[in-house]
């Protein structure tokens, strides 16, 4: 054969190759992270490989969240124990959040709505995480496994807003915890807040007290004063944060729609989330409106 002929079929047949590698993916599952709380032993870690169904061939990364994390992204104790364990898949833009409890009995305090709320205020955004824990845990150290997960993919949180969520997740399972308040109402209580911030803008600390009593009202919630002001104060550093949850709305739609479910599910008050369902399809009308009209 002409060894000019040789020499186009090689380098277009090397051309190719080189094209479609740059075109197609790795792994349709590259995106995917396991973070494993550092105080697991061999066979913990193997449990929750199979809680989270992962097999040989899925192609993801391994990496452990230790207390060292915990104050490196928040300021947290270093010697915390950590048992809470994650996988974390990055999304394409436009997925949303999707949060999964896949060992309830095991996670003992956060919800997936609570979950999820905490990552929209950290800037986390389109992406699906599947919590599981061998071992009783309140589930609070698996959301610095997910700034983990974020971290190794590259992809940098804010901060300041990382911390903010931390602490909301607290204030969340305290106000659960002290006033005897449901943990799907301590979720609808927070969405609600941060539509209404999207909604009204509050630039003082008494338009955010405002926001705060009202929803506290109108969702018949009722808190002992020291709780009141925590959650103020919570609100209060959303809004000096000056977090835009007006370009949240489906998500928080989305937390919403879950929590509906759930209490259908659960056969909670049908009256009271019906009320839930309007009022939020007004606050969703007036941010519509407002955003449309600037």
């Amino acid at each position: 054969m002409n060894k000019k002929v040789v020499f186009m079929l090689k380098y277009g047949a090397l051309s190719l190759i080189l094209f479609f590698g740059i075109l197609l993916p790795v792994s349709a599952a590259s995106n995917t992270t396991i973070i494993y709380g550092e105080k697991l032993n061999d066979s913990q870690r193997a449990e929750v490989k199979k809680m989270l169904g992962i097999s040989e061939d899925d192609a993801y990364e391994e990496h452990d969240v230790t207390g060292q994390d915990y104050a490196d992204f928040i300021n947290g104790n270093p010697n915390s124990n950590m048992y809470s364990s994650a996988k974390i898949t990055l999304e394409s833009s436009g997925s949303g959040l999707d949060v999964n409890i896949l060992t309830p009995e095991n996670i003992t305090e956060v919800t997936s709505e609570m979950y999820m709320n905490a990552l929209l205020t950290a800037g986390a955004e389109n992406v699906t995480v599947d919590v599981v824990s061998p071992v009783k845990v309140s589930g609070h150290s698996a959301l610095t496994g997910i700034y983990k997960a974020y971290d190794v993919e590259g992809v940098e949180l804010d901060k300041d807003r990382m911390e903010l969520a931390s602490d909301e997740l607290e204030v969340a399972t305290d106000l659960a915890d002290n006033d005897n308040v449901s943990d799907e109402d301590v979720s609808t209580l927070l969405t609600e807040i941060k539509k209404m911030i999207a909604e009204q803008n509050p630039v003082t600390r008494e338009e955010v007290e405002q926001i705060v009593n009202e929803q506290l009202n109108k969702l018949e919630i009722q808190l002992n004063d020291a709780d009141r002001q925590m959650l103020i104060d919570l609100v209060n550093r959303m809004k000096d944060l000056e977090i835009d949850f007006g370009a949240m709305k489906e998500q928080l739609e989305g937390i919403t729609n879950n929590l509906v479910e759930k209490a259908e599910d659960l056969g909670l008050d049908k009256g009271f989330w019906e009320k839930v369902a309007n009022f939020l399809s007004d606050i969703f009308r007036s941010i519509a409106n407002f955003f449309s009209s600037n």
